[in-house]
């Protein structure tokens, strides 16, 4: 039995936050961004929208996609960093508003490699037989803990989600074929955000601190990305017996243009293998690789019996790739 991708979709906010934009709100410019991040524009969620907001239309386009109802799911698995509230859960909120009765569902929480590893979680039910359809979501409202005051952060991230629906399959040759899966803890002092949970409670304290904000120290995360998200995935092209040649499109999160190179560089891969859409939406954590393969999708970049390569690098440190042979036309 091999989970596949029968559905995918994705949704992002109607606002746009240029980089001219934010000229007007700190010390930037646009060569500045564009130039070290290869980003111009980004996507934010109004006030009074939340990450599940977002989830559920990407949800809804994949159902929509498929002529299915809500009803019809077994598993909602969110993945999320910026959760709706840390209780309950935003694939409660999911479930709730989508009105799925007969499913259950989780939250996962591995930063930017949120996305990778819920498919991974997600694929593993399928497999076993236990479900029939599983809909794994990326989604991050990021805008909602960025200090727009903090060069470093806010010119970087951005809201979005994706969403793809898993379901079994009889074919050996098909869906998801590998992942490799890795977690670093000592990372964490590289990027996090100190305050909010039980290891430092909010308080007036820390809210005058700005410690509910995310502070990274990027050219160490730069550095570990490129090494890290490259040799899993030339690991998982060897164990699997692939050239550079055989992998139709390699999904990278989209975190940094000159990252997003390196690794390609590095892997052998020519540009046309490789999706990028950085430039329109920034890095929107686990939001980024499911939005990019949907625009893949809709841009007919894969097609039946394609080798689709994703790979991600997160806080934590957590990183990670996906193998799949793509299956849906």
């Amino acid at each position: 039995m091999r989970a596949i991708i029968t559905g995918v979709g994705h949704f992002v906010p109607d606002e746009r936050l240029t980089n001219q934009d934010l000229e007007q709100m700190v010390d930037t410019n646009d060569e500045w961004i564009t130039t070290r991040t290869g980003i111009r524009e980004r996507r934010i969620l109004k006030q009074g929208k939340a990450t599940s907001h977002m989830a559920v239309q990407a949800a809804t386009r994949v159902m929509e996609q498929k002529g299915m109802t809500a009803d019809e799911l077994d598993l909602i698995i969110v993945a999320t960093s910026t959760p709706n509230t840390l209780i309950p859960s935003t694939a409660a909120r999911v479930q709730d508003e989508l009105n799925a009765r007969d499913c259950w569902g989780f939250d996962l929480s591995g930063g930017c490699s949120g996305f990778i590893f819920a498919l991974a979680t997600g694929s593993q039910f399928v497999e076993t037989g236990r479900h029939q359809k599983v809909m794994v979501i990326g989604a991050d409202k990021m805008s909602a803990i960025i200090d727009y005051e903090d060069r470093n952060t806010c010119v970087i991230f951005g809201d979005g989600a994706g969403a793809v629906l898993l379901e079994p399959s009889e074919a050996e040759d098909a869906g998801i074929e590998d992942f490799i899966h890795r977690l670093d803890g000592s990372g964490h002092k590289h990027l996090n955000m100190p305050a909010g949970g039980s290891e430092m409670p909010a308080s007036q304290e820390t809210l005058d601190r700005k410690l509910h904000y995310v502070v990274q120290e990027g050219k160490t995360v730069f550095k570990h990305a490129i090494t890290e998200m490259t040799e899993v995935s030339s690991r998982i092209m060897e164990r699997n017996s692939l050239s550079p040649k055989d992998i139709r499109l390699l999904i990278p999160h989209q975190a940094n243009l000159r990252i997003i190179d390196a690794v390609a560089r590095r892997l052998g891969l020519d540009h046309d293998q490789v999706a990028i859409n950085i430039q329109h939406y920034g890095n929107t954590t686990a939001a980024t690789i499911p939005l990019a393969l949907s625009e893949a999708f809709q841009e007919k970049r894969v097609t039946p019996g394609d080798w689709v390569l994703m790979t991600a690098f997160g806080a934590g440190f957590a990183w990670g790739s996906v193998l799949l042979k793509w299956t849906l036309d």
